[in-house]
């Protein structure tokens, strides 16, 4: 159902770290990483993006101002992807928002984690699957 998505980031260096570190957990490359040319707003604006080979499906784009939060949800194969994912967050440059465990509100295998990113974005890996 979704082709692409995008965030905004005030702190785009900050911001790139972050998802560089955790879509790495996540086995996401960049895909693309550039500097847009004829933006008026902002001259110089800086994007990139992550996603399996060849495909650029999660992008950053700098802002001048802060936005308002978002919630992201990328699948993590295991739970012990989901550790990784919090753990590398954190040393990322991430804030704690909901350690790894069962959410099982949800239902009885939800496994997630949950991190505030530099633009304050609840980001989040989850996995279905039973232990």
């Amino acid at each position: 159902m979704i082709d692409h998505l995008s965030t905004y980031a005030k702190d785009f260096a900050a911001t790139r770290a972050f998802y560089a570190a955790v879509f790495g957990v996540l086995g996401y490359e960049i895909q693309a990483d550039m500097k847009l040319t004829d933006d008026v707003d902002l001259p110089g604006r800086k994007i990139c993006a992550w996603g399996p080979p060849g495909r650029a499906v999660f992008w950053v784009i700098e802002s001048k101002d802060a936005t308002q939060p978002r919630h992201l949800a990328f699948m993590a194969s295991d739970r012990a992807t989901v550790d990784r994912f919090h753990s590398v967050g954190l040393a990322a440059g991430g804030s704690d928002h909901g350690a790894p465990g069962l959410r099982a509100i949800y239902h009885a295998d939800y496994y997630g984690s949950f991190l505030l990113d530099p633009d304050g974005n609840n980001v989040e890996a989850v996995c279905h699957t039973p232990a």
